[in-house]
């Protein structure tokens, strides 16, 4: 049987609720006035008097195995809040020589110069993904090289994680013609006519800049 050290307001209205009992029916049973009670529900950090906290002590032990499991239970802390993922991409910037893989993506009427990209799902790792997706989309096979970094994408608002990947193997190819219309190699120093600077990550230009 778990054992209070000190009761305070909130564990009292606790042992109340797994006797499932009305404020009157619980004053009653304690013996003090139904007042009181509802000063201990405005009240849940109050600590009581010493011959009070006898009084709950004595109400705990006399209480039914089953009061005694349904307390333990509404006594312990909440278990912490599993706050959900934001949506996040795993985006392969891919050089072979003085070129860039690029892919045209369909969307909201419009064509879309964009990186292979694909999206990580909870407890994914994101350099994987960009690995995976870059052959999935392309036929393309690469291997990481750095992490670029990562930001809110301006267009899409998901998180974004970049890597500037090495070419190994594979012709370019559009294996994902549902969703989009062609992939290339375009020259580096053409990239800004693709993919307008205001949406490419900063790092991504220092980067292709530092490799010329």
């Amino acid at each position: 049987m778990d054992v209070v050290s000190t009761w305070t307001g909130r564990s009292a209205c606790l042992l109340q609720q797994a006797m499932r009992m009305t404020n009157e029916a619980f004053a009653e049973h304690l013996g003090i006035s139904e007042r009181t009670i509802s000063r201990w529900h405005a009240q849940p950090a109050m600590t009581h008097r010493s011959e009070v906290q006898q009084i709950l002590d004595t109400a705990h032990e006399q209480a039914g195995e089953a009061v005694q499991r349904r307390f333990a239970l509404l006594l312990r802390p909440p278990a912490p809040r599993l706050e959900a993922q934001a949506l996040r991409v795993a985006i392969a910037v891919v050089l072979r020589g003085e070129d860039v893989l690029l892919v045209c993506r369909r969307g909201d009427g419009e064509l879309r110069w964009q990186f292979p990209a694909g999206m990580v799902k909870p407890g994914g790792d994101p350099a994987t993904v960009a690995v995976q997706e870059t052959h999935g989309e392309t036929g393309v096979h690469c291997t990481v090289r750095e992490q670029l970094g990562e930001r809110v994408h301006p267009v899409t608002g998901v998180v974004a994680s970049y890597y500037l990947a090495d070419h190994l193997a594979g012709d370019a190819t559009n294996r994902d013609p549902l969703e989009n219309v062609d992939v290339a190699w375009v020259p580096r120093t053409a990239l800004t006519r693709f993919i307008p600077t205001d949406q490419l990550f900063p790092p991504i230009l220092t980067a292709l800049e530092a490799t010329v």
